[in-house]
Parts: structure tokens; sequence; C-alpha cells
């Protein structure tokens, strides 16, 4: 390999480790820069850019590289690529054109037909913007609203009542807000399934896949600290992040619940609530997680349906006659 300016040195070598581990993305560039803090805030930010965008462009990167599949090759051939000739260039099939393994993209296209599935993958190719909730137990929407307008791009999420949309990236984790905990970073749409709960004070809830409780922190609010809530998941490391999010936020009605706590039996038929985000593929978050199509395969829809429904009939066994 050709000696490499600082950050593509560091942008391969995580290219390079990546595709020998078993991590999802997100993780290993965390663990990355951990072991790396040499690297600065505006060298990870180029870093991360950067591989995402490898990641999303790899099935047409490949197609042009024509088997040469070393990670430097394939960055040269990112940095010269001109994305609305080759789009429109009909002699590539459409699934390489919008980068996609053929198995997805024909689901995608059976689904929603020819043009608009091309659309919806070329749509998944490009960053979503970042959302954040205000956490209604310490502030509201208005207040951060006017707190940083004209210091950020922002603008109020459509459906969402508490989300607010950041059009360009900010260190989030950074500012005071964060660690007072008046807002926490979650997609729209998990804002919305939260809000499903119609949850009120005095109530018991089980979040029962919590991971590290994004749903929970927004539906709490509700309750007022009164009631409680229980989060459940058979991760430990989710839950140890739930434990400081929690704080955080300054909600004080919930409990851990660690796999196989026996705990668990005597809450049987007695929640109100009990909310089980379950496993699934992963292609809704492609414009976060883009290494998740990638790993898809023509098994996992059934395999999970069996693994869904199983956990539902556990979670299901919680909820009380009426709940």
């Amino acid at each position: 390999m050709t000696k490499q300016p600082f950050r593509d040195h560091h942008l391969l070598e995580i290219m390079i480790g990546y595709d020998q581990q078993s991590l999802p993305m997100d993780l290993f560039i965390s663990r990355y820069f951990r072991l790396h803090k040499a690297i600065g805030s505006k060298d990870r930010g180029y870093i991360a850019d950067n591989l995402y965008a490898l990641i999303r462009w790899k099935g047409l990167i490949d197609h042009i590289a024509k088997g040469r599949l070393e990670w430097e090759r394939r960055l040269k051939i990112f940095n010269e690529m001109d994305f609305n000739a080759l789009y429109a260039d009909e002699s590539i099939p459409l699934h390489v054109r919008v980068s996609f393994p053929k198995n997805l993209f024909d689901a995608v296209a059976n689904t929603y037909g020819i043009e608009r599935g091309a659309e919806l993958c070329q749509i998944s190719n490009f960053p979503a913007p970042t959302t954040v909730r205000a956490n209604l137990m310490k502030t509201t929407r208005e207040v951060l609203l006017q707190k940083w307008e004209g210091v950020y791009e922002i603008s109020p999420c459509e459906r969402s009542p508490s989300g607010i949309i950041f059009h360009k990236k900010i260190n989030f984790f950074g500012l005071p807000e964060f660690q007072e905990g008046l807002f926490e970073v979650q997609d729209e749409g998990s804002q919305l399934l939260a809000y499903l709960l119609d949850v009120a004070p005095g109530e018991l809830v089980l979040d029962y896949c919590s991971g590290s409780g994004g749903k929970t922190l927004a539906f709490a609010p509700a309750m007022q600290n009164k009631g409680q809530i229980f989060l459940h998941d058979i991760r430990p490391h989710a839950l140890m992040e739930c434990k400081k999010r929690l704080r955080r936020a300054g909600i004080q009605n919930s409990q851990i619940i660690q796999a196989e706590d026996a705990k668990l039996k005597k809450m049987k038929k007695k929640m109100d609530w009990v909310l089980a985000d379950v496993p699934c593929s992963g292609t809704g978050t492609l414009r976060r997680n883009p290494d998740m199509k990638w790993k898809f395969d023509d098994e996992m829809v059934p395999r999970l349906v069996g693994l869904q429904r199983q956990i539902f009939e556990k979670a299901f066994s919680y909820v009380k006659p009426g709940g």
C-alpha cells in the first residue's frame, strides 16, 4: 500500500479491520477511535462520513473495480465517481446503480414497484438528518428551539411533538443541554412508536426489549415519575447504558430487570402496558446503518419472524387482563 495522508490512512485501516471481524460498523468505528485518541474531532468526522459513504456505495464501487477489491482501490474509485452519470448509465444493472444487493433490491421492488423501489434504495444511500427529542421531564421543545435558533440549522419535526431536526452534524454529546438531560438523540420514528403507548401516572409498564432505553425515555414523562417502569433486555451492556440515560433524564420510577431475573415470574399478567421492540432485519435504518444491507439474506426474514413470534408470546404473558 502506498503512503496515505493521515485521514485516509486511518480510513483504510478501519475498513481493512472491519472486514476481518463481525461487529456492526458504528461499534467498530467507536472502538477504533477510542484506541487512537490522537485523531481529532474534525478528522473523526471526515473519516466516519467517508467510511459510511464507502459502505453505502460498495456495490457500485465493486462493479467499477472489476474484481480488484482492495480498499485502497475502492477509495480511489469512490473519490473519482460521477454519481449522476453512473445512475443514468442503463448499461449498468439498476440494483448496481443504486448500490444494493440484488436479492434485497428485488424484495423492495416487488413491494413498491421498480421505479419507487429504486427511488427508495437511492434515498437510503444518503445520510439522514439527525433528530433529537426534548425531555419533557425537564424542558419543552419550544424552549430548546428558542435556545438554539440562529446557532444551529434546526426545524421542528412534523410528526413528533417533541422532536427537533438538526440539518447539520454537531457534537451533541458535548452540549451542556445534553449533559443536563434536556434532550436525547432519537429518530423521529422511534419517538412516534413510544407515543403509541398511552401511559398514565400510576401504571405498570414493561419495556421488554428495552436496549439502552430510548423508547422508555420518550414515554416516561407522561407517567410523571408515578407508577413503575421495568426495563428488560438480554444484553447486559445495553442495560448498563440504559442506567446512565435514565439517571441523566431524571426518571426515578424505573427498575432494570436482567434476563432470567426471578422478578419476571412475579410480573406475569400484571402489566398495564408491555412494549416489545423485537429484533428485525434493520432495513428500515439503512440511512444510518448501511452495512445492514450487505448482511441481508433471503432466509433472514422467515428466521426473524419465528424469533419475533417467540418474543411476542413471552412479552404478551405479562399483560394483565384488559391491558
